[in-house]
């Protein structure tokens, strides 16, 4: 669970995801927050990084990757600490980690009523319709955060998981794509925020589509030879 500042919420998502998967290692990594994030987080139960100052939720995530990778772990289900991910999609996120070495919680695939307006919609579709074709399956809510990675997406986003605007999303699965990976997605419902502050908001929507090109092209520049894991599934 990347938080920045999720003191209202982290504790709550934390106990809901022990009591909804029992057994499983919740480890909530503080991105630099001012709040008392990592406190109500350990009191919750959860492990806890806290990092000296904010890298965004990409550097978050690597932090997370490499966790898993030294410990040996064969999955990480990236939940958001604000209370929008609902811990019942996990299970089906895993079971399609059967199949896949990422699996996207879909909020667009016919599960839920989350929608979306104007400009970050139009950036959505646009999004969608060229990483499907990147990927080779059809993908339609490339911007979710809450996804399954199995082994071999762990030791590569370990070492490449981007740290940019969006580059946590959009990028992390052109990176996937070219290297080999092969990825799906589900569909998942989209609940509202328990507390914090979203990262976007409706005088930020106007920007998000130039955004949103900007993270896709520099996905694209980047040399595929800079991404390679080991053989495939």
């Amino acid at each position: 669970m990347p938080a920045f500042n999720e003191e209202e919420s982290v504790g709550d998502v934390v106990r809901e995801v022990q009591a909804k998967l029992p057994g499983a290692t919740v480890l909530v990594v503080d991105d630099g927050s001012r709040d008392a994030t990592s406190t109500v987080a350990r009191e919750a139960g959860a492990l806890v990084a806290t990092l000296p100052y904010n890298l965004g939720v990409g550097g978050a995530m690597r932090v997370g990757f490499r966790y898993a990778l030294e410990r040996g772990f064969d999955a990480v289900v990236q939940v958001d600490s604000d209370g929008q991910h609902d811990p019942d999609g996990v299970p089906a996120l895993l079971r399609e980690l059967q199949h896949a070495d990422l699996v996207l919680g879909a909020r667009f695939a016919g599960e839920g009523d989350y929608r979306v307006r104007g400009p970050r919609q139009w950036a959505m579709k646009v999004l969608a319709l060229v990483l499907s074709r990147t990927s080779r399956t059809k993908l339609t809510d490339t911007t979710s955060g809450f996804r399954a990675s199995g082994p071999r997406a762990i030791r590569l986003f370990a070492q490449h998981y981007p740290a940019e605007y969006l580059g946590d999303t959009i990028e992390a699965l052109v990176i996937a794509s070219r290297s080999g990976l092969v990825v799906r997605q589900v569909p998942v419902a989209m609940r509202v925020r328990a507390g914090g502050v979203p990262s976007h908001n409706p005088f930020k929507a106007a920007a998000y589509l130039g955004r949103a090109a900007v993270a896709l092209v520099v996905a694209f520049i980047r040399p595929r030879s800079t991404y390679r894991v080991g053989s495939a599934l």
